[in-house]
């Protein structure tokens, strides 16, 4: 009698440990989102105090996310060697040591140079939680569903931080917004070496500082060109920072694929769920910045709110992605990876088509109802995404699967802003070249020309009368440029929808016969089986808890 085919062993389900373990991890993942956005309110009130140039302003705000995005890569390899559990410890610690040294900073040079430490600090928490959730949640439904909190947990802390750094700058002084992290990662360090596995990859050689080097040439002139084409439109500054880290990518890259241990394993992307998830992410994320941008600006330059006033007209969209995220494990098995990414994006598209509509006098109740079903269908893509890129690496290359995730959706957030920042520019100022009143002083209309900040500032030095005449063709040009925003964002999600629909066809939960493997190998992790199989796994590493689900000692 012949003996049916084997089918793939069903892997250990994650116990109560690992649930709260997650919530452990949940806390540096909010911090993280929380970070990003809190200083924008505490500019004003540090600025008083400490005085930057115009310059220095620029630096203290962008050089965290500068530093995140160049060091994710190094940091997600790096904890595959030493230990994801060590290297997220090491970071939380060094995380708090740098809040408290921004917050008493007494000196703008000072300010930047913690913040780029945070910003390193930084880089070592996301790639960490999003690779250990993979190893304790080794059923597919269940890390499906821990990956969709850990998404909603970000997204979370993107929506909460204008609520938490307005009360705190309410109360207290501009550095409080730091001191933020200190509690947070106390918990962590208490609670982590309780809670959390530790899983490295004992046959991983040395890290290569070489490819470190390329790797942070590659990225931070890529993320710098793109912000200066989004603040001031094509430039050969920005031409030629993109230039430097393309060339600095593709030595990268060849790099890899010589090196017996590389930095980012190069073999990952001819995996059709790895490498079709991350242009999906990219695509997604781009659209999130992009369409943002424009939103958060309506808010306060058109409808006229303070920026502690457009904080919780934010909520409703990040609430959107978290339910997204979170309806999304349960649509992918119903209808299958493809499908879910394919009708969120459907939603979005649908949220974009609405918000072409709308007009200077609609004020803030429908644009953030547009916008928020924009993130709302993007939320099963966050969720989905991710899953699919940790899911189709191997369990020894969680961590660098992980970074590789974050790494796109940090150059999709810049490419968003920076790409649709300029077509939106472009519309506003091809609309806002005529229809000024002649009694309008030369001089501010001018800066209405350039851009719609421009018309509010000069507008201050004028008139009732003449303000309203200078912002009112200002405002129609903007609104234009917002509304074209969003024509391209639904086109882009119209695409994605037909990519994952065309890449992801496979249900989530379709039987395949078991890989002949010995029982001592680690088993194959691959993404919901939605793609061509994954690369198999070398030996588990030892000391492999996720399997016991019990901390390391």
């Amino acid at each position: 009698m012949e003996t049916p085919p084997e089918t793939v062993p069903r892997p250990p389900r994650a116990g109560r440990r690992e649930w709260i373990g997650l919530a452990v991890l949940a806390l540096p993942t909010t911090l993280l989102a929380l970070d990003l956005g809190v200083l924008y309110l505490a500019l004003p009130y540090l600025s008083a105090d400490l005085d930057p140039s115009s310059t220095q302003q620029l630096w203290v705000m962008d050089i965290y996310a500068f530093m995140i995005a160049g060091f994710l890569i190094t940091m997600g390899t790096l904890g595959d060697r030493i230990g994801r559990r060590k290297l997220l410890l090491i970071g939380a610690a060094a995380f708090g040591v740098a809040s408290v040294l921004a917050a008493y900073s007494n000196s703008a040079e000072m300010l930047i140079v913690t913040r780029a430490l945070l910003g390193i600090a930084g880089a070592t928490l996301g790639p960490s939680t999003l690779a250990l959730i993979s190893n304790m949640f080794q059923d597919e439904k269940q890390r499906g569903i821990a990956i969709a909190v850990w998404m909603s947990c970000f997204m979370a802390g993107t929506a909460i931080g204008p609520v938490v750094g307005g009360a705190l700058l309410e109360y207290f002084w501009w550095g409080s917004v730091f001191l933020l992290g200190v509690p947070v990662m106390l918990v962590l360090l208490i609670a982590g070496p309780r809670l959390l596995p530790e899983y490295r990859d004992t046959s991983a050689g040395r890290l290569d500082a070489a490819s470190v080097a390329l790797s942070l040439a590659a990225i931070l002139p890529v993320i710098y060109g793109l912000k200066e084409l989004a603040a001031h439109g094509p430039s050969a500054t920005a031409f030629i920072s993109g230039a430097v880290g393309i060339a600095c990518g593709v030595l990268f890259v060849a790099r890899q694929r010589r090196l017996a241990a590389p930095l980012l394993d190069i073999s990952l992307f001819r995996s059709r769920a790895f490498s079709g998830a991350m242009g999906m992410l990219l695509i997604g994320t781009a659209t999130m910045g992009g369409v943002g941008l424009f939103v958060t600006q309506y808010l306060q330059m058109v409808d006229g709110l303070s920026p502690l006033a457009a904080g919780p007209w934010m909520l409703p969209s990040a609430l959107g992605t978290v339910v997204g995220a979170m309806l999304a494990p349960a649509l992918a098995q119903r209808f299958g990876m493809g499908q879910a990414i394919a009708g969120g994006a459907i939603v979005s598209a649908i949220g974009g088509a609405l918000l072409t509509q709308v007009g200077p006098g609609s004020g803030a109740l429908p644009v953030i109802a547009c916008f928020t079903l924009i993130f709302l269908g993007l939320g099963p893509m966050a969720a989905l995404s991710t899953d699919l890129i940790v899911g189709a690496a191997p369990p020894e290359k969680a961590g660098s699967a992980a970074s590789a995730s974050e790494t796109s959706s940090e150059l999709g957030v810049a490419l968003g802003v920076a790409l649709l920042g300029s077509v939106g520019t472009a519309v506003y100022r091809a609309e806002a070249d005529s229809g000024y009143s002649a009694d309008l002083p030369a001089q501010a209309v001018d800066a209405a020309r350039e851009s719609l900040a421009g018309a509010s500032a000069a507008a201050v030095d004028l008139s009732d009368t003449l303000a309203a005449a200078l912002l009112g063709p200002a405002r129609d040009a903007f609104t234009s440029g917002l509304t074209t925003v969003a024509a391209v964002s639904a086109a882009s999600m119209v695409l994605l929808a037909a990519l994952a629909a065309g890449l992801l066809r496979t249900p989530k939960n379709t039987e395949q016969p078991a890989p002949d493997t010995a029982p001592d190998t680690a088993p194959e992790n691959t993404a919901g089986k939605t793609a061509e199989t994954a690369p198999e796994p070398a030996p588990a590493p030892e000391n492999e808890p996720a399997r016991a689900a019990t901390p390391a000692p």
